[in-house]
């Protein structure tokens, strides 16, 4: 494999690193967020406050579903320039202009993303550790 196309998909592939490891960080806040809210509601304090980690658990879901958006995207890129011939790499990081099926154009869609297995396995299982502790601790 020529040298210039190796080392723009060597970049490629740092990025799509470093977007997993930012989802897999929100995913560690999301667990401690909610291991202090439980802690916290344990030792008597004012139960209402359970119902705030709400807000950070969306803004988390959100926040993941964002970099999986840009990991996806940046794979389509990645898959773009492995198709390229030498003189065709240019190093652009742009993945405005990733290109691919329908199909998988629409796995770039955030909708999708927000709504991904990896995504409905994690939040709403942590939303609904809230609402046990919501109802265990009668909060209202």
């Amino acid at each position: 494999m020529p040298e210039k196309k190796i080392k723009h998909l060597e970049m490629i592939e740092a990025i799509i690193e470093r977007m997993a490891k930012n989802s897999f960080q929100l995913k560690g806040w999301s667990m401690t967020l909610i291991a202090l809210v439980g802690a916290i509601s344990s030792q008597g304090s004012d139960k209402r406050f359970i119902l705030l980690a709400f807000i950070p658990i969306l803004g988390f879901w959100a926040l993941d579903s964002f970099y999986l958006q840009q990991e996806r995207k940046y794979k389509q890129l990645y898959k773009n320039v492995a198709e390229k011939d030498e003189p065709q790499i240019d190093f652009n990081l742009d993945t405005s202009k990733a290109t691919g099926t329908t199909e998988e154009m629409k796995r770039l869609c955030i909708c999708s993303c927000f709504f991904s297995i990896t995504e409905l396995c994690f939040y709403p299982i942590i939303a609904a550790a809230l609402i046990i502790l919501v109802i265990v601790l009668k909060v209202f």
